[in-house]
């Protein structure tokens, strides 16, 4: 048998004949369902993930290294020095060019995470109308398959009930009441408990947004480098010529020991500068930084420093102040010093043997070309040394004058703009979690007919006792039969 045909009015169409979509809303509805896919959404996270491993695996440049270019190249030749013997001239190149010593900081970095930002918000407003649905839109009436007491979370209770009884149990649960009436007289009643708890949820992905945004805003913006900062030196934060250059001067340090030698403590009274002008004062301690100009500067380690000055032939005065020995060689303090204006610097190396006075080994270096493989060429241009209050004439006729044995401090240099971020989404995450789980929604539905004979359902949330609450329920329900 054919089926009837029925005629459309003139210019209708079928519901289910829809008109092609064009290529910009193809294109359109291939991103939506791209954004709004947990798979997407998992590959995204695996890959910001990787990368995160490929920055902890490989050294990564300090935050002062995107000051300037200067600094850059600066920066990455000490990096180069440090990974081209084990790694290779061509795949270090390669690195370099993916951005791999600066993943955190690299553009496509930021990309993937402002990708999974957009694909969360996305999600998120996609699963919002249903959360509010599912939250407001409540069938009060049921059909009689859904009583069904073969079914889980069930139960029937024959006779003996009224709908006062029923609304008094449900309220004893804490549960708010919803009752309708059928024409064949027929009571329903529901009862419904933190209906709102799966919009909850929305705050917690408020506060995933957020820390995702506080990391793109840190990558981009932050900022983080080593000082090597002695007693009596100001150094820039910034890079020389900046508005309201910042920097930070050492007035004092001081790391007292005890009984047996140890350390008990090591302190800095540092000041900070803007422009010359004196901002911000502290005596800083581990954990127990300093804050100022938009900086966080954080006293971490430190070591010893020789104070030399430098006069060529004619007795001009080259270099005077300290300079820190901040690696260590055979066990014993070393450091490098180039001299200013001239292609020339000196290894130091400070030798302090118990109960003699400290020795200062100096030797000088001069490049004189490039090897083949990369590797910097030098020629040694002296030997020698120097205790204390004495001066050592090279055979060019540089002397050098060693006066004292002092110290500087290491301070971490920190600028994180995320970080107000961070307190507030961690606020929202806290939220969010505390409200979904503390606050899950119950829900009963009750069907009461002109017999007394009640059929209810349960439902609640998986962190509930559903068992429990349930059989609590009934044991009032049967309390109350007459």
């Amino acid at each position: 048998m054919t089926a009837p045909r029925v005629a459309l009015p003139a210019g209708s169409r079928a519901l289910s004949a829809r008109a092609p979509l064009n290529p910009p809303a193809r294109l359109g509805r291939a991103l939506y369902g791209l954004l709004t896919s947990v798979r997407f959404a998992v590959v995204q996270i695996v890959a910001i993930a990787l990368a995160g491993v490929v920055g902890i695996v490989l050294p990564q440049l300090p935050g002062a290294a995107l000051r300037s270019p200067a600094d850059y190249a600066e920066q990455m030749g000490i990096l180069r020095a440090r990974v081209e013997p084990s790694l290779g001239r061509g795949l270090v190149d390669a690195f370099e060019a993916l951005g791999l010593f600066r993943v955190f900081s690299a553009p496509w970095f930021t990309a993937l995470l402002v990708l999974l930002v957009v694909s969360i918000v996305v999600c998120t407003l996609d699963r919002t109308p249903r959360l509010w649905r599912a939250a407001r839109d409540v069938r009060v009436v049921q059909p009689d398959a859904f009583f069904d007491p073969v079914l889980p979370d069930r139960a029937v209770i024959a006779g003996g009930l009224t709908a006062d009884d029923v609304r008094a149990a449900l309220r004893r649960a804490r549960l708010g009441v919803r009752e309708a009436t059928t024409a064949d007289g027929v009571r329903y009643l529901y009862g419904d408990r933190n209906r709102n708890a799966k919009l909850f949820t929305l705050v917690t992905h408020a506060g995933l947004v957020g820390f995702l945004v506080a990391a793109a805003v840190t990558s981009r913006l932050g900022f983080e480098s080593g000082i090597l900062l002695p007693e009596g030196q100001a150094i820039p934060v910034e890079s020389i010529g900046t508005a309201g250059l910042v920097a930070v001067k050492n007035l004092g340090f001081t790391a007292p020991r005890d009984a047996t030698g140890r350390f008990t403590d090591f302190t800095t009274d540092l000041a900070v500068y803007r422009d010359g002008k004196e901002i911000a004062r502290k005596v800083i301690r581990v954990n127990d930084p300093l804050q100022a100009a938009g900086y966080t500067f954080h006293q971490n380690f430190f070591g010893p420093a020789v104070d030399l000055t430098l006069r060529d032939a004619a007795g001009s005065l080259l270099w005077t102040g300290p300079v820190p020995l901040d690696q260590v060689n055979a066990g014993r303090p070393y450091g490098r010093f180039t001299i200013p204006g001239r292609d020339e610097g000196i290894e130091l190396l400070l030798d302090a043997a118990a109960g003699q006075p400290p020795l200062l080994v100096m030797l000088g270096f001069r490049p004189t070309g490039t090897a083949p493989d990369g590797t910097l060429q030098v020629e040694t241009t002296f030997i020698g040394g120097a205790s204390p209050g004495r001066t050592y004439a090279t055979p060019d006729g540089l002397s050098i004058a060693f006066e004292r044995v002092g110290a500087y401090s290491g301070i971490i240099v920190r600028r994180d703009p995320g970080a107000p971020i961070v307190w507030v989404s961690f606020l929202l995450l806290l939220v969010g979690l505390s409200l979904t789980f503390y606050f899950p929604r119950r829900r009963a539905w009750a069907r009461l007919d002109a017999s007394g004979e009640l059929r209810i359902v349960a439902r609640a949330d998986r962190s509930v006792d559903l068992r429990r609450e349930f059989g609590r329920l009934l044991e009032d329900l049967v309390a109350r039969r007459r």
